[in-house]
């Protein structure tokens, strides 16, 4: 096994425009080509598919938890402050009531804040979990959203709090350029960006970029199979003076054994060379 030993966290997260491009392939596979200094992070806590992969041995898991209003009807004098600072329509003023929706909440105190007689209380609600254990290679936490919820980044939140320090941390983020994903890369020190050479690969592409530019973090693409479709993509990388750091072929050999929850390196142990590479590559773009 191949031991990689730095002197600070090297926080690499993995997204993609949108779903399917071979995310966490190159999650995976990157962190158990690193060796035992490594954790994975899944962030992608819609789907976690990370476990798959890596078999960890699960030894804690632990409820999330947000704040929503608890309104005590009895001091309330149904001014409406609570419903005007509301951007998310949580929480609502009717004649002589007060209804609330807790999916709705996004846990931002405005309510209980601005009330003036002091009657709305906090109370926990569980959106979901965190799980954390791992094996003989690879440190692992993922987070799983309840079914029916609709906002992941309070459990995205609580899966970055169990980051490891003077680690490699490998960062699984969810597909596409929304909340999620902002909520999954922010504070990494570089990001992958994994595509493929067909349009939607490039449109989805050009949109994480910008998110990743507007955020400041450094990055470079990864093309997976990258020799369908066109050369349109690399021609964008060009223009844009993005780096293109690997590039996977459309290997049915390869899909064969992703079926069958197996990694690149297993069936290809030449690749952790190139995964290794990837590495090298990105440490040398980041200012440490």
């Amino acid at each position: 096994m191949t031991n990689i030993m730095i002197n600070k966290s090297l926080k690499i997260a993995i997204a993609s425009g949108k779903g399917g491009t071979g995310k966490t392939t190159i999650a995976v596979n990157l962190a158990k080509s690193l060796g035992e200094n490594v954790q994975l992070l899944d962030c992608d806590v819609e789907e976690p598919n990370s476990h798959i992969f890596l078999h960890p041995v699960i030894s804690q898991v632990e409820d999330v938890n947000v704040s929503i209003p608890d309104v005590d009807l009895s001091k309330c004098t149904f001014c409406g402050k609570c419903q005007e600072i509301c951007q998310f329509n949580a929480i609502v003023v009717i004649k002589n009531n007060v209804l609330v929706f807790p999916e709705l909440c996004h846990s931002c105190a405005g309510c209980w804040l601005v009330c003036p007689e002091n009657c709305i209380a906090q109370k926990e609600r569980v959106v979901g979990v965190t799980e954390e254990g791992g094996n003989s290679d690879v440190k692992f936490v993922d987070g799983r959203l309840d079914i029916g919820e609709v906002m992941s980044p309070p459990i995205i939140r609580a899966v970055k709090d169990r980051t490891a320090n003077s680690m490699i941390v490998i960062i699984d983020a969810p597909p596409g350029t929304s909340c999620p994903v902002i909520e999954a890369v922010r504070g990494s020190d570089f990001v992958i960006l994994v595509t493929e050479p067909t349009p939607f690969g490039l449109h989805d592409l050009v949109l994480a970029v910008e998110v990743v530019r507007a955020l400041g973090i450094s990055f470079g693409v990864v093309i997976n199979r990258s020799d369908i479709g066109d050369n349109k993509v690399r021609e964008y990388c060009d223009s844009e003076n993005i780096q293109i750091l690997l590039e996977i072929p459309n290997d049915r050999k390869i899909a064969e054994a992703y079926s069958r929850g197996k990694i690149i390196i297993d069936i290809y142990p030449e690749y952790r060379k190139r995964f290794l590479d990837l590495y090298e590559k990105i440490e040398s773009m980041v200012t440490v």
